[in-house]
Formats: C-alpha cells, sequence, structure tokens
C-alpha cells in the first residue's frame, strides 16, 4: 500500500505562536467581539425600560443630559454638570451629530468612542507590558485584557476607558522619558475625569525638582487655563464640576457602612442640573468622619511611601502609579464599579502572572456582585440596600476593601525592593 506523503504546513496555517503572537488578529478579534455585541444587544428602551449592553450603566443619564443641549442649553454655561468639561462637552456634541431623537443611536455612537478608547488601552497595555517585561509577557498581559469581562462592559457604561487611556498613555511617556508629552495627557486625563493628575506625584518622586516642576506646571496650566475659561463664562455653572463629586454622601465603602448610607451614589434629574444649587443636596446620611480627615490620613500614608520607595525602575513607577490610584480610591467616600477600568491594567502591569490575573478576576466577581446583581433587586426601595440584602451588601463591600487592601500591601512591598540589575 502506497504511503501518503504528509505535506508540510504553510505559514499562512494557524499556529499557537502564530496565533497569541499576532497583536493585529488580537485588535480585530477584540474590536469584532465588541462590535459584535453591540449588534446583537442594541441598546434600546422598552416601555421606559432600557435593554441591551447599556443596561444598567449611565448612558441614559448622558442621554438626558444630552437633551438640555437640545433646547439651546450648554454645559457651565446654563447647566451645571458633576462630570469635567471633556465628558461634559462629549455628550453634547455627541447628542447634536446624531440629530438628538434616538436613545439608541446616542448609545451606539458614543460606546463606539469608548471602544476606540478601550482599543488604545490594549495597545498601551501591550507597549508598556513589554517595555517592563518583555515583549512576550506584553502580548500575553494584552489578550488576558482582551478576553476580561470588565473592561468590555464598561464600553457601554460610561466614559470610563477615556479616563485609563489617557492615565496609560501619561505613563507610558513618562516610561519613555517624554515628559511634556506626558503631562499634556495628564493634563486632558484630568478634564476627563481627575485621577490622572495622580501621575504628577510619581513624577516628584522619580525625577528630580527641575524636571518635576516643569511637569507640575504644565500638567495645571492646562487644567487651570481650560476651568478659568468656564469660570469666566459662568462661575456659578462651573464650580459643581470641581465640588460635586467631592460633596456627595458616602456610598458603597466602609465609609457608608459607617454612615448608614446603602445606596449608590447617583445624581439627581437632568432638570435638576439647571439649578446649581441642586449640586449641593446631600443623598443620604452627613459623614460621620469628615472627608478633610479620610483625605488627610491617605495624603499621611501616601508621604509614608513617597519617602519608604527603593525601587526606582520603569516597574517601581508603574507600581508607585498603582499604589497612589488605589489610596485615593479607598479614602474616598464612594466606590464605582467603573474605577476596575483604572486598577485592571494597573495590577496586570505590576503583577503579570497568575496571581495578578486572579487578583482581577475576584475584584471584577465582588464588584459586579455588588452592582448590578445586589442592586437591580432594589427596585421596590428607591435603590436603596435593606433587609435581606443588607448583610450580602457589607460582605461584599469588605470583600472589596479587603483585596484592595492586600494589593497596597503587595504593592508597598515591590516599592520596598532594590532593582535587580542584571
Amino acid at each position: 500500500m502506497a504511503k501518503v506523503k504528509t505535506s508540510t504546513l504553510s505559514s499562512d496555517n494557524l499556529t499557537v505562536a502564530g496565533l497569541f503572537g499576532d497583536f493585529r488578529l488580537l485588535i480585530i478579534l477584540f474590536v469584532g467581539l465588541r462590535l459584535l455585541l453591540l449588534m446583537i444587544y442594541q441598546p434600546i428602551v422598552v416601555e421606559g425600560v432600557e435593554r441591551g449592553m447599556t443596561a444598567g450603566g449611565d448612558f441614559a443619564h448622558y442621554f438626558n443630559l444630552g437633551t438640555l443641549s437640545g433646547h439651546g442649553l450648554l454645559p457651565f454655561r446654563d447647566w451645571w454638570s458633576e462630570f469635567p468639561p471633556v465628558p461634559s462637552f462629549l455628550i453634547v456634541l455627541v447628542f447634536n451629530l446624531i440629530g438628538g431623537q434616538s436613545y439608541p443611536a446616542f448609545a451606539s455612537f458614543f460606546g463606539l468612542l469608548m471602544l476606540v478608547a478601550d482599543a488604545g488601552i490594549l495597545i498601551l497595555l501591550r507597549n508598556i507590558g513589554a517595555q517592563l517585561h518583555g515583549a512576550n509577557t506584553g502580548m500575553a498581559l494584552a489578550w488576558v485584557y482582551a478576553i476580561m469581562a470588565a473592561p468590555l462592559v464598561f464600553i457601554w457604561w460610561n466614559f470610563e476607558p477615556l479616563v485609563t487611556f489617557f492615565l496609560l498613555l501619561g505613563l507610558w511617556w513618562l516610561l519613555k522619558k517624554q515628559d511634556v508629552r506626558s503631562a499634556v495627557a495628564a493634563a486632558v486625563g484630568a478634564l476627563v475625569k481627575f485621577t490622572p493628575v495622580l501621575l504628577v506625584g510619581a513624577v516628584w518622586r522619580f525625577r528630580d525638582r527641575s524636571s518635576a516642576l516643569r511637569y507640575t506646571l504644565v500638567t495645571l496650566g492646562i487644567f487651570i487655563l481650560v476651568y478659568a475659561l468656564l469660570f469666566i463664562q459662568n462661575a456659578t455653572m462651573t464650580v459643581p464640576s470641581l465640588t460635586a463629586q467631592f460633596g456627595k454622601a458616602s456610598y458603597q465603602t466602609v465609609w457608608a457602612l459607617i454612615d448608614g448610607n446603602y445606596r449608590t451614589g447617583n445624581f439627581g434629574s437632568a432638570e435638576s442640573h439647571l439649578d446649581p444649587a441642586a449640586a449641593d443636596i446631600l443623598y443620604g446620611n452627613p459623614p460621620v468622619i469628615p472627608g478633610v480627615i479620610r483625605l488627610g490620613v491617605a495624603g499621611l500614608i501616601g508621604l509614608f511611601v513617597f519617602w519608604r520607595t527603593r525601587r526606582f525602575d520603569d516597574k517601581g513607577l508603574v507600581a508607585f502609579v498603582a499604589i497612589t490610584l488605589l489610596i485615593f480610591f479607598l479614602q474616598a467616600q464612594g466606590w464605582s464599579p467603573q474605577w476596575l477600568a483604572q486598577i485592571i491594567p494597573l495590577v496586570l502591569l505590576t503583577f503579570p502572572m497568575r496571581s495578578g490575573i486572579l487578583i482581577c478576576v475576584m475584584l471584577s466577581l465582588v464588584t459586579f456582585a455588588e452592582y448590578p446583581l445586589l442592586f437591580i433587586r432594589t427596585g421596590d426601595t428607591g435603590g436603596i440596600i435593606s433587609g435581606a440584602l443588607a448583610t450580602p451588601f457589607v460582605v461584599l463591600v469588605l470583600a472589596r476593601t479587603t483585596i484592595l487592601l492586600g494589593l497596597c500591601v503587595a504593592l508597598y512591598q515591590r516599592l520596598r525592593q532594590a532593582p535587580i540589575v542584571l
């Protein structure tokens, strides 16, 4: 019987190495999955109830804010916003681009913009991972991020991917010693949400004084210039953008448990944004521990970490940014599930191993078990956790806080290690 000669595989055949080493293919799969989910689970409103990929997120609130611009009203001039300028004007821009009539069109367009930001996060994660740990690890981290559920959800829930993109962009340029570009990225990021400005702390620890001062001046200069223009236009409607988030009652944290606030941290209706006094309404109990004390303690802990840091290589820089972010989140009066979008990439970059992945998975499970799993069952109580839901809510808040504290300890230990010189 004649033997059949087996032909050799062509270079076009898929192999494990070829699959996981092809970043273009990863991008195609990454974007394709999210687009297909949007097509299958389109954002719609049925009898006043939101359905589809955006259900449970903030896009409906964004759309309602956008309707104010349909009457010729603009943020920071005619109505106050709890967000910094970039998302506030982005909401208005998207609303008017789609004609201001269709929520599905608005939500889809806004989500696609966040998808672009998330693809940027994937690219930056691969690049930073390769810079810190080598090309193979950088690709592996990109694959891990691509198949995680939390980042996928957030592009259809809020603008957090945009925050994370500028945070990582600023970090990437810091690692490449392009400090001015990094400072601009941090400033733009701070105009999306304030956390990217925390990069300034890392610069003061890992750069000389003159470089740190220049970085600070560029970052704060851009930030102050933008807000100065808004203050000139209408100071009354601009102030809440800086204060509203910090003036809210506590929610979903140990501080909220102490205060007896078993609810989320939402603001009022879109119409309430026409009255600047509405930004000061406290939805919940006042704090038992004043915010200035929490912030002061967090500042002291941050200074302790600042002075005790021994690792001054690139890995130390990323770890310092990560612990700074976590300390800020832990002192905050509230917790938002979307903060995972910033935490997950930094955890993967700092702990590029099985334990780092498991931490991200556990933190995601605890976070989504709290919201939306528990809070979706509070319709009869106006969004307030009560009755049989109280105990699991407390357990989940404590579990999440414990994980974040454990991460801080692990990051501090990393910062106390002297870098290995090869």
